[in-house]
């Protein structure tokens, strides 16, 4: 994969999309530069290589840290393009040989983000601490021994399978489907911004336009029954159940927001976005803020814990305030009506059920107690909340494409029925289906008003359904075939990567779980891949925390209940899941900012393998180098979310519920149930009234974090209103800030290990 350094790459691209004619003109312009950047040389680079693997090792310290304290991570794609970009753009030409261009720039940002985030893919900020810290006797803690070696292979044994199995999926997802995948379009946007300053705005605004004309075209209505996003909540990025997954930086935006306008201003606004200087000053400067304010938290660790409401609020009942910088910029990035509704779970757990659950002598221990607490009760209302949010929301996913089949087909599959034509319907059904939003395509006749199978209300050839049908709406052209993972690779990779996951699951927990339902975990793993690679192109909200906890249900059931091992068995196949949804999104969000850019697939995945193969032996260097120092759980990493997992394995495998939560948990599971399908209605008709349902893994993630992390949270959520909405201003600068903020405590905190380390006193 080594490039030839000596073929120049400054010769100007073919147009993305120009004034076209036609749609032949169209795609072959587009085939032709996809062709030319496909094959360049900086596809594939060691300089790009390098400086995405440091960048994301800073990004995996960064998650690691919050993850053990919170749940939350974030993969920093955008940022990363920026980091790598201002990089290699401060060097002297001399230095650098040959171009850095926009493929080196995915190349850069897919790395990056693919060892980021294997802290949470490998497990290092939920199950792994339930497994090492939280199991009881009876439950297999003394047969577990997690020392850094069985870490390492652990991490390495469960890196890959995701990333292949996301291969298949692309040609469908991006190629012909063409969904949206927004953060990637966005990111996209962002280095066409940068790179496109050099040689003028022109090949921007044709990426622009190319953009926009796909958005266009997938938002068209078809027939009375738009696939309009489902936005079920931006959630944090993701341990907690059923948060949905890595959201670097969220769209705000909806279809109907996006057509007649450039798409995402954050990315796309030319005068906005075109002083690069000015957004790597800006992340410098909130990095260093940052960095100050965490090396100070350390000599005063008071600065974590202030008693905003009061001394007696914060020593009986936990309301304070930790004003780090990093919270206030995830909240940013999470938007005001995610961190609103954490707000609102803050106080209905910790203003309401705390209190209600200790003068009732329901939780008489401490409040901050996990077992006998306020904490530990309020939990598993909490994990109601996160199932019912989750069933509800990934079995909308499920249950779409059928009902929409059936709303298509009823009204025909009648009127055949009764003029007795049905086996001519048959025989038509059988060679195709229509093609709809990214569904299977329907052969038709020259005349579609002819078809027997079209419903009445559609056969007049000026509905949109039949413009599509007659071609309106043809694959997209693809990088050259020499360019993509052939279909030999993808299976070789398949049987070496399951057969390495299997190995290592069986090597690090021996004797523990089987064999057959290692494998049942691979293949429920795949299967949900697939639900999570889907919603994460529609809405930008990879569920893989959701569904991590939907396979923890099904193993529930798979799993006899006098297995001894029966809560290691579920958290170890919940985390399989996990692990392989978050890397098949992540690869196909990067592959969709690589195919908008023209860079090289196969380039992309050789990256994201080597980067996930680096962030595995990083994040498990990194949680052995924090748990060592540190007490956990306890102190500055209560880990919440491992006792997230360690209680739904418990709940779904019928062990007991304290005093009374039973019915509230039920309570809560009709309420929250009841909203989550309200949300997926309102998304589904894009209603303004959406964001003021709350969504229910904000609420419960508000319930299980202590309100410190919370109010710091909903601070950075009013930021990003005031500035999106009062201001109206571009959110671009703003996710730059929050970056910087969550960056510079995440790498700082490697100082403040070594203070620890050394025992350097607090003042």
């Amino acid at each position: 994969m080594a490039p030839d350094r000596g073929r120049a790459s400054s010769t100007s691209h073919p147009p993305l999309y120009s004034s076209l004619p036609t749609p032949t003109s169209s795609s072959q312009a587009q085939r032709g530069f996809l062709a030319e950047r496909a094959s360049e040389p900086q596809n594939f680079t060691l300089r790009s290589l390098l400086v995405g693997l440091v960048i994301g090792v800073v990004i995996a310290f960064s998650n690691t840290y919050f993850g053990l304290q919170t749940g939350w991570i974030s993969g920093m794609t955008m940022p990363s393009a920026l980091i790598g970009f201002g990089f290699f753009k401060s060097l002297p030409k001399a230095w650098l040989g040959y171009e850095f261009t926009p493929v080196e720039n995915v190349l850069v940002q897919t790395v990056a983000g693919s060892v980021g985030t294997m802290p949470l893919g490998c497990g290092f900020v939920g199950v792994i601490p339930a497994l090492d810290f939280l199991l009881k006797d009876e439950e297999g803690a003394g047969k577990i021994d997690l020392h850094f070696g069985k870490l390492v292979i652990w991490a390495l044994g469960i890196c890959f399978f995701g990333v292949v199995f996301a291969v298949p999926l692309r040609k469908q997802v991006i190629i012909r489907e063409k969904l949206k995948f927004p953060s990637g379009t966005a990111t996209a946007l962002m280095i066409g911004v940068l790179h496109g300053n050099e040689k003028g705005n022109g090949a921007l605004a044709r990426l622009e336009n190319r953009v926009s004309g796909l958005q266009t075209r997938q938002s068209e209505p078809v027939g009375d029954d738009e696939y309009a996003e489902e936005e079920h909540g931006l959630m944090p990025a993701a341990a907690p159940p059923g948060a949905h997954g890595v959201r670097d930086e969220p769209l705000q935006q909806t279809d109907s927001e996006m057509d007649g306008r450039k798409v995402d201003e954050r990315g796309s606004s030319l005068d906005e976005t075109s002083d690069w200087k000015a957004k790597v000053r800006l992340l410098i400067v909130s990095f260093g803020v940052s960095a100050v304010y965490t090396l100070a938290s350390y000599f005063i660790p008071q600065l974590h814990d202030i008693p905003f409401l009061g001394l007696s609020l914060a020593n009986s009942w936990l309301w304070t305030l930790n004003p780090s910088p990093a919270y206030v910029g995830q909240g940013i990035i999470m938007g005001p009506a995610t961190t609103l509704h954490m707000l609102l779970g803050a106080i209905i757990g910790w203003g309401i059920l705390s209190p209600m659950a200790k003068a009732r002598d329901w939780a008489p221990g401490p409040v901050g107690d996990w077992t006998n607490g306020s904490k530990g009760w309020i939990v598993w209302i909490s994990l109601a909340i996160m199932l019912a949010d989750s069933i509800v929301s990934l079995g909308w996913l499920v249950l779409r494409p059928g009902m929409y089949y059936f709303r298509m087909y009823m009204p025909t599959i009648r009127e055949s029925y009764r003029k007795g034509t049905w086996r001519e319907g048959v025989r038509r059904l059988v060679k195709g289906t229509p093609k709809t939003r990214g569904y299977s395509p329907l052969h038709m006749d020259d005349d579609p008003s002819s078809s027997s199978l079209l419903p009445s209300s559609m056969a007049d050839t000026g509905s949109p359904l039949v413009k599509k049908a007659v071609g309106d709406d043809e694959p997209e052209p693809d990088a050259p075939p020499d360019q993509l993972i052939s279909m030999r690779t993808t299976l070789i990779g398949l049987v070496l990567s399951l057969g390495v996951c299997i190995g290592a699951v069986h090597y690090a927990f021996a004797n523990l779980i089987p064999l057959g339902l290692t494998i049942l975990a691979l293949l429920l793993a795949f299967l949900l891949s697939i639900m999570g690679v889907r919603a994460l192109g529609e809405t930008d909200l990879n569920p893989v925390s959701g569904i991590s906890k939907l396979t923890q249900l099904f193993f529930a059931l798979a799993t006899p209940r006098n297995n001894p091992n029966a809560v290691v068995i579920n958290l170890l196949a919940g985390a399989i899941s996990e692990s392989a949804a978050l890397q098949a999104g992540d690869l196909l969000q990067d592959l969709k900012t690589g195919h908008l850019l023209g860079a090289a697939p196969r380039a992309q995945f050789w990256g994201q393998l080597i980067g996930s193969a680096v962030g595995a032996v990083v994040s498990a260097a990194v949680y052995k180098l924090y748990t060592r120092v540190y007490t956990v759980p306890g102190g500055m990493f209560q880990v919440p979310t491992a006792y997230v997992w360690v209680f739904t394995a418990r709940l779904v495998t019928g062990q007991g519920l304290p005093p009374h939560v039973a019915e509230w948990a039920a309570g809560a599971t009709l309420i929250f149930g009841f909203l989550t399908a309200l949300r997926v209605y309102g998304n589904s008709r894009n209603a303004f009234w959406v964001p003021f349902v709350p969504g229910g893994i904000a609420v419960a993630v508000g319930m299980y974090n202590t309100p410190s992390f919370t109010v710091a949270r909903t601070i950075g959520g009013l930021i990003c209103w005031y500035w999106r909405s009062w201001r109206k201003e571009p959110e671009t600068p703003i996710i730059v800030l929050a970056s910087g903020l969550i960056l510079g405590e995440g790498l700082l905190s490697i100082a403040n290990l070594g203070l620890a380390s050394l025992g350097v006193p607090h003042l």
